[in-house]
């Protein structure tokens, strides 16, 4: 591949996920602004965006955008893009495709979301797409969702059911055998081994996707983006009038519990971003506010 062309993809790959962010800021936006008493009291929530750079500023490593919303409807909710770059360290560059041949050197852009809301009758969810590149070059990312109630976790539940079918249609228009295979992926990724238990009820996940076709894995990537943007907007509007108890409040708290388990034990994205000197805040936004262990 000619540097110039793969600069050009970088550039489009980087420009989307900026744009996307901005998408579904404004959906959320208009959600939080759409949350009306008796349920929810006080000002609409707005996103506060703080842009960072990697590094100790003495050379350009690269930075993004962090933008956090905190509101009456989104207890917490990030949606932060990033485009990174410099050199792997020894110890890390050997776990990365294409490292070695590219003496260390990589690049990577994307956009990463997590959002707890205060219904617990609401799931959270979490989507990041991105594309890496060493002396190869891929996309990688996914959905899934976590419903915080028992009732909400059984098969066929309506909210679960919709969001795979989503994801579904958007694998489809590329290649039908992609959904049951990232399905599965997502379902063997996001599972907590130590309790003997999925995180939530799935949804995609994929990694390394480099079908060979460039133009083709990034306009898939984007019918991700575009998937979610468009289903889990829905799933709120469709829960966040339904009121709910003090103990589904506190079967949210714990389950939340999960998230952090997760994130903090086994996820590749928060090992990556802090391997690869990434925005500490940004990387642990994904942490829920309030959270109980029982």
């Amino acid at each position: 591949m000619s540097a110039p062309l793969l600069e050009t993809q970088k550039s489009r790959a980087k420009a989307w996920f900026e744009s996307l962010q901005d998408d579904i800021i404004t959906r959320f936006e208009a959600l939080e602004t759409a949350a009306c008493p008796p349920l929810y009291s006080g000002a609409p929530g707005t996103f506060e965006k703080t842009a960072w750079t990697r590094g100790d500023g003495s050379q350009d490593l690269g930075g993004g955008t962090m933008a956090i919303m905190k509101g009456k409807l989104f207890e917490k909710v990030g949606v932060h893009t990033s485009c990174v770059y410099g050199d792997f360290s020894e110890a890390f560059r050997a776990q990365i495709p294409g490292a070695d041949k590219s003496g260390g050197k990589f690049w990577a852009s994307g956009i990463s979301l997590i959002a707890h809301l205060h219904n617990p009758r609401v799931p959270a969810v979490h989507m990041n797409t991105r594309m890496l590149v060493t002396s190869e070059s891929w996309f990688g990312g996914g959905a899934d969702l976590t419903p915080l109630l028992e009732e909400q976790r059984a098969d066929g539940f309506p909210d679960t059911a919709d969001f795979h079918a989503a994801l579904k249609t958007a694998c489809d228009r590329h290649d039908p055998a992609f959904y049951p295979q990232f399905r599965q992926q997502c379902d063997e990724y996001f599972f907590l081994p130590h309790r003997n238990e999925p995180r939530g009820t799935g949804g995609i996940f994929y990694d390394r996707h480099n079908t060979g076709d460039w133009d083709a894995d990034f306009a898939f990537t984007q019918d991700v983006g575009r998937a979610f943007a468009d289903i889990y907007p829905e799933l709120v509007r469709r829960n966040m009038n339904r009121s709910w108890s003090p103990e589904q409040r506190e079967e949210q708290l714990i389950r939340r519990g999960r998230y952090v388990e997760f994130n903090l034990l086994y996820d590749r994205g928060t090992t990556f971003g802090l391997k690869t000197g990434g925005n500490v805040n940004s990387i642990l936004s994904s942490m829920p506010p309030v959270v109980k262990w029982p």
